[in-house]
């Protein structure tokens, strides 16, 4: 990765990251990058070592590298994900799809070619954090107040809370990931109504995105997993040929 100026984005206090990557160097490199920020900074090379601090220590973010000594970054992502739902951005190789999809699929936040500049990681960091941060604070402050009460949003046995970032199924507590979350939230808002996966992406991804990227779609299907959707025959979200996403009321005869 090069180096940008510091002075480029705007530096302050930031929250505490891992690095889960072999390449001693390039951690060293991002360590010395990311503390001019404010970041603190620690790093782990090998998968089951990253497993063991992700998972035992408070962190705020991780980042992960998909090619790991002992198992692979995907492992990593997946024993980290039974225990807590850290902003994790995941480094791939080149930029692959493929590496992309499984990564999204598993629960990472976020991806980013290896080989993409420090100011975008930098960027994408701050996008990952603010949203775990933003969701933090609307639990907090959402929690059994008159007000959180006051804006769900009840769609047959769905019941979605964004001020205490919380949604439910049939009174049972749905686990999402920010993402996730802010997708479903942007969609029953619009209930009724497609939001395009351009809108989607640029009210949830929080930063400029491929033509091609596939995020949305790949959250889309995590969700329908969750709500116990069946893709061919949806009771809640409803793919619109050539257009995007819709969620509906399955007890609404409209539909």
């Amino acid at each position: 990765m090069k180096t940008v100026p510091t002075d480029s984005i705007a530096a302050g206090p930031q929250p505490n990251v891992l690095i889960i990557d072999d390449d001693r160097d390039f951690c060293a490199l991002i360590r010395d990058y990311l503390t001019a920020f404010g970041y603190v900074v620690a790093a782990a090379h090998t998968g089951p070592a990253g497993v063991e601090r992700a998972t035992e220590e408070p962190w705020q973010a991780i980042i992960l590298d998909v090619m790991l000594p002992g198992i692979d970054g995907f492992e990593v992502l997946k024993q980290i994900r039974k225990k807590t739902e850290v902003p994790v951005l995941m480094l791939t190789a080149r930029g692959d799809e493929a590496d992309q999809i499984v990564g999204l699929e598993i629960g990472a936040d976020d991806y980013l070619a290896k080989g993409s500049s420090t100011r975008q990681l930098v960027a994408r960091l701050h996008a990952i954090t603010r949203r775990a941060a933003s969701a933090a604070n609307a639990a907090t402050q959402g929690a059994g107040g008159a007000a959180a009460v006051s804006e769900e949003i009840v769609i047959a046995e769905l019941r979605i809370n964004p001020a205490a970032y919380k949604a439910t199924l049939r009174g049972e507590p749905l686990v999402l990931t920010p993402g996730e979350f802010a997708i479903l939230v942007s969609l029953a808002k619009a209930k009724g109504r497609v939001k395009t996966r351009d809108h989607l992406l640029a009210e949830v991804r929080d930063r400029e995105y491929e033509v091609f990227d596939r995020a949305i779609d790949v959250q889309v299907s995590a969700l329908r997993r969750k709500l116990g959707d069946d893709p061919k025959n949806p009771r809640f979200i409803r793919t619109v040929r050539s257009a995007g996403y819709m969620l509906m009321d399955p007890d609404a005869s409209t539909f």
